[in-house]
């Protein structure tokens, strides 16, 4: 019986843990990063044997990659990084990612690198700065390619060059660990192999382990999401205009609350990207001069400045020289743009119709209009015109009847001159 119970216990004890699979498929972030974090700490708790983060990213905040790398080698569960599915790519932040993993995977069709520093804040780096952060961001990327036994030089040249390479090539020069067309092919591959975790061998032990998926929850999906520089330009066009909507009619509540808060997510999203400070002033020029257009009658000079400051500061509010992830797109600017000078075009329309238009009420709303004579009279007489009885003066003579057209008043006479018609 002992001997029953104890081959039991080390059967028992001998069975793998779970294999965590989480899948970032996004730019790094913040929200990422924290996402990492949660599943790591999940991954620690039920004592997986193997963590495996399927990597899909053109790159992000140096900050938030830091701190991926960070967790990456301080928890005690062997993690992969497995850049996937076909198509896939691990860009600038996503290098250094991939080499600080305890393994590091390709599919096919998929390729690293680019992973050259570039300025944040929308402004250029001096030449001193900009090769301060260069060296710093290639002596990392060294060190943590030399740090698994991988090719430490490629992992610079990735920093001061922007070298890529294909799934195949990256195997061939040391830079990945294996290359494995699906996830189950990967946890065979990996079965047996050892790995240094914290002072400590771990012989992997993924054959027949069970696979748990760990989604992103709505929190970090909704985050995730406002991280899109296109999200963030929408975000800070609708908060720009509900703060106009609430300035233009006082008291609406409305605009101002939509406003205040898609503009707070806006600057949210904007601390993960490479947003212009001259970009968002010019926007914000444009919001200042659409509502100078509605206080002040430039027939249409303040709109157009608006428009161009409108357009200029959406091309400048990413900055074109980073990865096309950072930038808007060419369709949103050109949709916000279009929708405000329809918008701005209309009103000012509707203002100069308005300011040509013959009064409809006051002294002036009577200039035109059609009366009748009510009486034979030359010079002054009495003329009924719009439902009312008027005092008259025409220099010519009128007979009862005659259809007269009012050219001007007088305080309460009315000047009218005979229609030809009624002649």
């Amino acid at each position: 019986m002992l001997a029953v119970a104890w081959g039991a216990g080390g059967s028992l004890a001998d069975d793998p843990g779970p294999v965590i699979v989480a899948t970032i498929a996004s730019s790094i972030n913040p929200v990422t990063a924290d996402f990492l974090s949660s599943v790591i700490e999940r991954a620690e708790k039920e004592k997986a044997t193997l963590l495996v983060l399927e990597l899909d990213t053109p790159g992000g905040l140096d900050t938030a990659m830091r701190q991926m790398v960070q967790e990456i080698i301080r928890t005690p569960v062997p993690v992969a990084v497995y850049v996937s599915p076909p198509g896939a790519r691990a860009a600038s932040a996503g290098v250094l990612v991939t080499l600080a993993a305890d393994i590091a995977a390709m599919a096919p069709g998929t390729n690293i690198g680019a992973a050259h520093p570039v300025g944040m804040g929308g402004g250029g780096m001096d030449n001193t700065m900009a090769k301060k952060v260069e060296n710093d961001a290639a002596a990392y990327a060294r060190s943590l390619a030399e740090k698994k036994g991988r090719n430490g030089e490629w992992a610079e040249m990735a920093v001061r060059e922007s070298a890529s390479l294909t799934e195949t090539d990256a195997k061939k020069k040391n830079v990945i660990d294996l290359v494995a067309p699906s996830l189950s092919a990967l946890l065979t591959a990996v079965d047996g192999r050892v790995v240094e975790k914290a002072e400590k061998t771990i012989t992997l032990r993924t054959k027949g382990a069970s696979v748990t998926r760990i989604p992103m929850g709505l929190r970090h999906r909704v985050l995730s999401a406002l991280a899109d520089p296109n999200i963030a330009y929408i975000l800070m066009m609708i908060g720009l205009y509900g703060i106009f909507f609430e300035l233009s009619n006082p008291g609406a509540v409305f605009p101002g609350v939509v406003g205040g808060i898609a503009l707070i997510l806006g600057f949210y999203s904007l601390q993960t990207l490479s947003a212009s400070y001259a970009g968002f002033l010019l926007i914000a020029l444009a919001l200042i001069l659409f509502i100078l257009e509605i206080k002040i009658a430039s027939h249409g000079a303040l709109t157009i400045g608006g428009i161009i400051s409108l357009v200029l500061g959406s091309l400048m509010l990413f900055r074109s020289s980073v990865d096309p992830y950072l930038r808007i797109s060419w369709g949103v600017i050109l949709a916000m743009v279009g929708v405000s000078a329809a918008f701005f075009g209309t009103v000012v329309t509707l203002a100069v119709r308005s300011q040509l238009r013959k009064p409809e009420t006051g002294p002036e709303g009577l200039i035109g209009e059609t009366g009748e004579a009510m009486g034979d009279f030359t010079g002054k007489g009495k003329v009924f015109v719009v439902g009312e009885m008027w005092d008259a003066e025409c220099p010519l003579p009128l007979r009862k009847g005659d259809k007269v057209t009012v050219v001007q008043r007088k305080e309460m006479t009315l000047v009218v001159k005979p229609q030809e018609t009624s002649r």
